[in-house]
């Protein structure tokens, strides 16, 4: 059965991590007094990273949990009221001026504004090790982590333009970089393909699939990849102090799916500069609008830009009756939505 708060919101952040933290700060010391869902794993990707050396104002570096508990603290010194659990359920009304409702289980929360940061998962090969590996040898950011592997040999996985870019950027910073496709054929453009191939200090394996990370022990100092020819079935043992995955983002939009405009990979639609959703009154930030960038940085500062958006529509915008009806929503089909990353 539902039940219903008999608060109205002005502010509702579904997500946390470097996006809803930052909205969370902004709309609080707005006075807006934002509830923020942030989930049972609060933080984002920040919680599986170790050192952070390029978030601005910490000249020696930062731990990534560290980060994101300072980010939290921050918003909760101004105000912001926190729910740490999934939101499984959300109905956006129609026109401007109509209530939003968010439910956590079977309580909804109605609300003027959404402003949604679920942020985007990195797609994972699955294979043992793995796990076991991320943040000591296995990471999924070439940006946040190349320089800890400065004249090391380096293996990335993956055949997209995305890959390629890491592998270049990587191979200024590792000793050799080896590129493990498991086709002859790479999705990547022409032109980045062509770049990885004039790099010297880069090779292109095809067509390989890992099959395991090894951590070093005994008679191998250094992490490995045990891989497997995808049409001879010849197994190889690749070494190198790091494994970059680079097959792509997953946005963790499934809550709002059919509900707001979304592209074809899943990644929610804006209508840039702004944060502004279709939806009135809704507003998304950080990796889950953003294809390119996919930085800490880049995620706090859209999500102040979706605060500022919030408050603005909060401004020019007339309130609905409290009497508002709440939706007629089948919580049983409530899907729960994974809870974000950034």
């Amino acid at each position: 059965m539902t039940t219903e708060t008999d608060r109205i919101e002005d502010v509702v952040i579904v997500g946390s991590g470097p996006a809803g933290y930052t909205a969370a700060l902004y709309t609080s010391r707005a006075n807006l007094q934002p509830l923020l869902i942030e989930g049972f794993i609060w933080g984002g990707l920040l919680q599986q990273t170790t050192d952070v050396e390029n978030y601005p104002g910490f000249p020696t570096g930062i731990m990534g949990p560290a980060l994101m508990q300072h980010m939290r603290d921050q918003a909760e010194r101004f105000g912001t009221r926190f729910i740490t659990d999934l939101a499984t359920k959300i109905d956006f009304g129609a026109e401007p001026g109509d209530l939003h409702t968010v439910w956590v289980g079977d309580e909804a929360h109605r609300t003027r504004t959404v402003i949604l940061a679920m942020g985007a998962e990195h797609k994972k090969l699955g294979v043992p090790g793995e796990e076991e590996l991320s943040g000591r040898g296995i990471s999924y950011c070439a940006t946040c982590d190349a320089a800890f592997f400065k004249d090391r040999p380096i293996i990335v996985v993956g055949g997209g333009d995305s890959a390629m870019e890491e592998a270049i950027f990587l191979a200024k910073f590792g000793s050799k970089v080896s590129v493990v496709h498991r086709r002859d054929e790479f999705r990547a453009s022409k032109i980045m393909l062509e770049r990885a191939k004039s790099t010297e200090n880069l090779e292109l394996l095809t067509p390989f699939v890992v099959e395991e990370f090894l951590p070093p022990g005994e008679g191998h100092d250094l992490p490995f990849a045990r891989l497997r020819n995808a049409e001879t079935g010849e197994e190889r043992v690749l070494e190198g102090t790091a494994a970059f995955i680079a097959i792509g983002h997953e946005p963790q939009s499934e809550i709002v799916q059919g509900l707001v405009d979304t592209d074809d990979e899943g990644y929610v639609r804006t209508d840039a500069p702004s944060t502004r959703t279709n939806r009135p009154g809704v507003f998304a930030a950080g990796d889950l609008v953003d294809h390119t960038y996919r930085q800490a940085i880049t995620a706090a500062g859209s999500g102040c830009q979706a605060a500022l958006d919030a408050e603005w529509y909060l401004r020019d915008t007339p309130q609905v009756h409290p009497e508002h009806p709440l939706p007629d929503v089948d919580l049983a089909e409530a899907q729960y939505a994974p809870m974000a990353k950034p």
